[in-house]
């Protein structure tokens, strides 16, 4: 194989992850690894890529997203045979809030799947980065990160543990030829929103949202919302007064 860019995405068969694989399978890039928890759902997805793309080198990489030790053993194995141009850190899960409020595993494990796990394997990936001095690392965070409300603050929590992780990561590597993406996707059209779609919520086209983070990944962008709007609408949400955000049933 070539010279050519090498991408790792983690959480590969996630919608989004999907689409920006998919994007991915272009003219100058030789290498991915997909990263997933069940093996037969990441062979799945890489014969896919592969029929769309023979010329792409396909790996995969399974373990427990949960477990420290085997989440350093995958990224390990993920960057043996060429260095990670790009990494996407993009698994996680939207739990119901009420169940989270109600049964304390519930809430550990929403808090652990969507913000402890994408943190550690940031942490694990930047080792190699800042050992070579290059790379772009990609991690999924959400709009829900940029203030708790009580329709999903847990989720909310999470996430927001993800953007201050993210910044802290910025500024770590702010002077070396190492790049941090956090992306805040705001409600999108995945299986993960399928019951916010039955009640009519209004979401984002997961294609147009992996364009964006793929577009935002290239330049290096400090932060991606994607859809752009969200940046308004969040800006607008983090800095309503107290009094009349406690009015909103949001």
């Amino acid at each position: 194989m070539g010279q050519g860019q090498s991408i790792v995405i983690v959480g590969a068969t996630s919608a989004i992850a999907e689409q920006c694989a998919r994007l991915w399978l272009q003219p100058g890039v030789a290498r991915m690894v997909l990263m997933g928890r069940n093996a037969g759902r990441v062979q799945q997805l890489a014969a896919d890529l592969r029929v769309r793309n023979p010329e792409v080198e396909l790996q995969v990489v399974v373990g427990d997203f949960g477990d420290p030790a085997d989440i350093g053993r995958m990224v390990d194995e993920a960057v043996a045979q060429h260095p990670a141009d790009i990494v996407l850190i993009a698994h996680g899960y939207l739990p119901d809030q009420a169940a989270c409020q109600q049964d304390l595993e519930a809430a550990r494990d929403a808090l652990h799947c969507n913000g402890i796990s994408p943190v550690l394997f940031a942490e694990a990936f930047l080792q190699h980065m800042t050992a070579r001095n290059a790379g772009t690392l990609g991690i999924i965070g959400s709009v829900a990160g940029d203030r708790g409300r009580k329709s999903n603050y847990v989720y909310g929590a999470a996430k927001g543990l993800v953007t201050r992780y993210a910044q802290g990561l910025q500024h770590r590597v702010a002077r070396s030829g190492v790049r941090v993406v956090l992306v805040k996707p705001g409600p999108t059209d995945t299986p993960m929103t399928a019951h916010l779609k039955a009640q009519g919520a209004k979401l984002a086209d997961a294609s147009a949202v992996a364009q964006a983070i793929v577009r935002g990944l290239r330049l290096g962008r400090p932060v991606v919302y994607a859809p752009a709007q969200w940046a308004l609408i969040m800006m607008v949400i983090r800095h309503l007064p107290r009094f009349l955000f406690n009015r909103m049933d949001i």
